[in-house]
């Protein structure tokens, strides 16, 4: 019996040994592990963020690299997480030859400042990539995204890919408006008034604003009459003889007409920010013209069952822009023109703004996703069909800092009528 034991084992054992090494498990594990490195993309990169390592964006990105470096085991990347310093720190670093194959900022700020560091991208956009559904890159995301890019270039090419796209609005509380009996958001300067007075009925104070961003109401208004290149020539006329202009007395009286009819907050005069954007948090005021990233700002006083809606400065009788005109943009990344290993920095960079990271990376900072086939935070859902009727870049604050000398001028003048301090009149006589 014992030795029938021995027999036993024995046979089994050299059973074992023999199935593990037979040619279908050889060939089961050798495909094991072809689909672990053979995704034929091999190679390091540097990646220099915008962003601090605790925000929600950043947060988002370290998981979707990772994700992408399990997708691609022969990839390897670092990242330093710069913040905001890196509008200081970058360009010496690249001046200095320090390995860096991506970094990310505001787009008009990496395409006008860092444009010469960075890889010209007109054939990558052209291509489909994994996320893409076979559409080549620049048909997944937000077109009028990569027109501003190319807006912002010497030659018209494109040098950065846009993400985390912001548009500055007016940011409303929905529940308000359904209170009062607002159907649907103004879109002419008429339409906003009558808002303004069924939410006054309604007990609610319809707007508001601070120091920080008071200026861009009045620069909006005047670019819906004239356009924002008039608007910069306004602010640079040393003879001050366009303010004269009836377009600018006409804006200043429909400021005064709010401010008559009792539709702006009286602390406006009195504000500092984030006063108006905390009054729109706490429910006491019903709207505020700031950007999209207002609902992430302020997220952790609102909570995010707050009703968000958004609409574009409203049009205006015989204005020269309507409401597809707006102040847009985007963070974007580049790439650098001497990283060895570019091909890897845009198949990142692609996996970034589509698909699954791109709707992860806007739902965590409750911001916008670039791709089509995103799903868009609940938040700003009204937001999107402002983007979709975009096709006129303004400037900040719709030219009105054209001129940094004339800005505390203009901004105290408006400051004193945006607070009843002083008449239209007053208001043009300040601002000669």
């Amino acid at each position: 019996m014992k030795k029938f034991r021995s027999v036993l084992i024995l046979t089994l054992i050299v059973m074992m040994v023999f199935t593990a090494c037979s040619p279908s498990n050889e060939g089961n594990s050798n495909q094991e592990v072809a689909s672990q490195s053979d995704s034929g993309l091999s190679g390091e990169l540097v990646y220099w963020s915008m962003w601090n390592s605790t925000e929600p964006q950043a947060l988002a990105i370290n998981e979707a690299i990772n994700d992408f470096m399990k997708i691609h085991p022969n990839v390897k990347i670092d990242i330093n997480w710069n913040g905001r310093e890196i509008r200081k720190t970058l360009q010496p670093a690249l001046d200095n030859g320090q390995k860096i194959d991506i970094w990310d900022e505001d787009l008009e700020r990496v395409t006008k400042n860092w444009g010469s560091y960075a890889l010209n991208l007109d054939d990558y956009i052209t291509k489909p990539y994994a996320n893409t559904d076979g559409k080549p890159y620049e048909e997944a995301v937000m077109g009028n995204l990569f027109d501003l890019a190319r807006h912002f270039s010497e030659d018209g090419s494109v040098y950065a890919v846009p993400y985390q796209p912001f548009v500055f609005a007016f940011m409303y509380n929905k529940a308000h408006f359904e209170t009062a009996g607002i159907e649907s958001a103004p879109q002419t300067w008429e339409e906003f008034n009558v808002a303004c007075e069924k939410l006054k009925a309604a007990g609610f104070v319809p707007m508001t604003t601070d120091d920080a961003y008071i200026d861009t109401l009045l620069g909006y208004h005047l670019s819906r009459y004239k356009g924002y290149e008039w608007v910069e020539e306004l602010v640079k006329d040393k003879s001050n003889e366009m303010w004269n202009d009836p377009a600018v007395i006409k804006t200043a009286k429909d400021f005064q007409s709010l401010v008559d009819n009792g539709y702006i907050s009286d602390t406006v005069g009195s504000n500092k920010w984030p006063a108006g954007q905390q009054d729109i948090a706490a429910g006491t005021v019903s709207m505020y013209l700031n950007g999209t990233w207002l609902v992430n700002e302020i997220m952790g006083s609102t909570g995010p069952d707050f009703e968000w809606g958004t609409f574009s400065y409203p049009a205006v009788e015989g204005g020269a822009n309507g409401i597809s005109a707006a102040n847009y943009g985007a963070q974007a990344f580049q790439i650098n023109k001497d990283s060895e290993s570019k091909d890897i920095a845009f198949e990142l960079l692609a996996h970034l703004t589509t698909g699954k990271w791109d709707s992860e990376i806007a739902n965590r900072s409750f911001g916008v996703p670039v791709s089509g086939s995103a799903a868009w935070p609940t938040q700003l859902l009204d937001a999107k069909v402002v983007f979709e009727q975009l096709d006129t870049v303004y400037p900040w604050a719709g030219g009105i800092q054209a001129d940094t000398d004339k800005l505390p001028i203009i901004a105290e003048a408006f400051t004193k009528l945006l607070g009843g301090k002083f008449t239209a009149e007053e208001f043009i006589e300040a601002m000669k």
